[in-house]
């Protein structure tokens, strides 16, 4: 296998902004970590216990700034995604078929997680293990699903998103992030209820806004630009949250009147933008260092499984925590104090090397053939229809329009497929929020709730069999970015 990843990583292009790979590797690499840190767990004659160390340990709280990354996750998101839809639309492809591309590599890794945790959950039942425990566990293993839920939304609404880039520019991001100060103003200010949920659509197009303009040049990586914007971001970040009304810390926990990240606020925005800013500032530092071999084929290798890693982190954390507390091998002093702090290293050894294992089983369903494809800035092709009012191939995205693509969306088989494309996502999206929303309850032989299994089930299949029929059709224009 390492074999394999360093050949992928001696083919990349030249062209390749390889930065964007290693800012995806960091941050989850930081969200992995900081999940395993967040929680104490404990361990006595009434069974295990567990809190967040947020909760009980304030000093831990501003580290969150550090660790809470999804913002990068969905401004590399926005990157990669726009190079890939915009590289496939130029190739003539549809914007369905896209979608379809990008949803099989969220699809496939989440399929896996799903069925196996279905059939442990069953063994685990039949060799009489409490209800309880199983759907804790179950409930444990399912929380990275959360972010899917917000990211397969976003991929699908990406296409039109893109289209509207090219007409709007950053002025996209900035309307979404007014509204979502407008929606905090309603929901904190004068409670109206309700309408704080839509934020967490309209942050993450946002962030993802962001990596459009990153993409292609409108928010270039000078410091000229990422300096101002990472220390505007952290300044309004300091303001909303030590002076202002929002909490310090940027993960959640119980006993939080108000969370930064359920649903996503203001302060979450104003981290992204100082995230955003430090990322483009160390943008030439980081591809200088990636042309070294090392760690550009490290880099290479955690890209080529990080769904698989992202899912099953807290699936580790299980095994972990039944291996090391469920037999007294851990100590376990308060948490916070210095003990506690030392611990933790053997604590992420250990789930490291958990994680390591569950990938080399579950990762071969997400192993890619080529790292993906995101051409730097200032290595592409002009693209036409960059300004409101003209034409070009970017005007695929909405289907009806006039380009020399557009043929492509055109007609009853293109309008269907592009329905049963959004029918099946959206059949997919509602089943994971209904398991992440399910609770640590036991809900049956599988620990998951069946309609939402049945639902998610019946959505990617629809997906994969909707796939099939697109590469029989037209295989030369299958999106192989990533």
């Amino acid at each position: 296998m390492v074999a394999r990843i360093r050949r992928v990583a001696e083919r990349a292009p030249t062209r390749r902004d390889r930065y964007v790979d290693l800012v995806r590797a960091f941050a989850i690499t930081a969200v992995v970590t900081g999940h395993w840190l967040v929680v104490s767990i404990t361990h006595g004659p009434g069974g295990f216990s567990g809190r967040a160390v947020l909760e009980t340990v304030p000093w831990t709280r501003p580290l969150t700034w550090v660790f809470q990354v999804m913002p990068l996750f969905f401004l590399v998101g926005g990157y990669a995604n726009a190079a890939s839809l915009r590289s496939h639309l130029r190739r003539g492809g549809a914007p369905a078929a896209w979608v379809l591309g990008r949803t099989a590599r969220l699809a496939g890794p989440t399929t896996v997680l799903l069925c196996a945790l279905a059939a442990v959950a069953l063994a685990a039942r039949l060799a009489g293990v409490g209800p309880s425990l199983i759907g804790l566990a179950v409930w444990l293993a399912t929380i990275p699903l959360w972010f899917l839920v917000v990211y397969i939304a976003v991929v699908v609404l990406t296409p039109p998103m893109y289209a509207l880039h090219r007409r709007a520019g950053l002025a996209v991001p900035v309307v979404l992030a007014a509204l979502v100060g407008a929606c905090d103003l309603a929901r904190l200010g004068l409670d109206v209820p309700y309408v704080g949920q839509a934020n967490y659509l309209l942050a993450w197009l946002a962030v993802h806004q962001l990596g459009f303009a990153w993409q292609d040049g409108r928010l270039p990586a000078r410091p000229r630009v990422a300096v101002p914007l990472a220390v505007l971001g952290l300044g309004a970040l300091a303001a909303l949250t030590v002076a202002g009304p929002y909490p310090v810390s940027m993960v959640g926990f119980p006993g939080e009147a108000v969370q930064n990240t359920a649903p996503p606020t203001l302060a979450l925005l104003a981290l992204a933008t100082s995230q955003t800013g430090v990322a483009l500032w160390l943008r030439d530092a980081g591809n200088r260092w990636l042309r070294r071999p090392g760690p550009w084929t490290a880099v290479v290798g955690v890209n080529s499984v990080i769904m698989t890693l992202f899912l099953w982190h807290m699936t580790a954390l299980i095994i972990g925590a039944l291996a090391l507390y469920g037999t007294d091998v851990m100590p376990q002093p308060a948490a916070g104090s210095l003990a506690w702090v030392l611990l933790r290293i053997p604590w992420l050894l250990c789930l490291g090397v958990i994680l390591a294992a569950l990938v080399a089983v579950f990762g071969r369903a997400e192993r890619r053939v080529e790292p993906p494809a995101t051409a730097s800035p200032g290595m592409r092709r002009p693209v036409t229809a960059a300004s409101p009012g003209t034409r070009g191939p970017v005007t695929a995205a909405f289907p009806g329009t006039r380009g020399p693509v557009a043929t492509a969306s055109r007609g009853a088989r293109g309008s269907v497929t592009a329905a049963l494309t959004v029918l099946g996502a959206a059949a997919v999206v509602a089943a994971l929020l209904a398991v992440a929303l399910a609770g640590p309850a036991y809900h049956g032989p599988t620990g998951l709730p069946p309609s939402a299994l049945a639902v998610y089930l019946a959505g990617a299949s629809l997906l994969a069999l909707l796939r099939r029929r697109d590469r029989a059709r037209r295989p030369e224009t299958a999106d192989s970015s990533s």
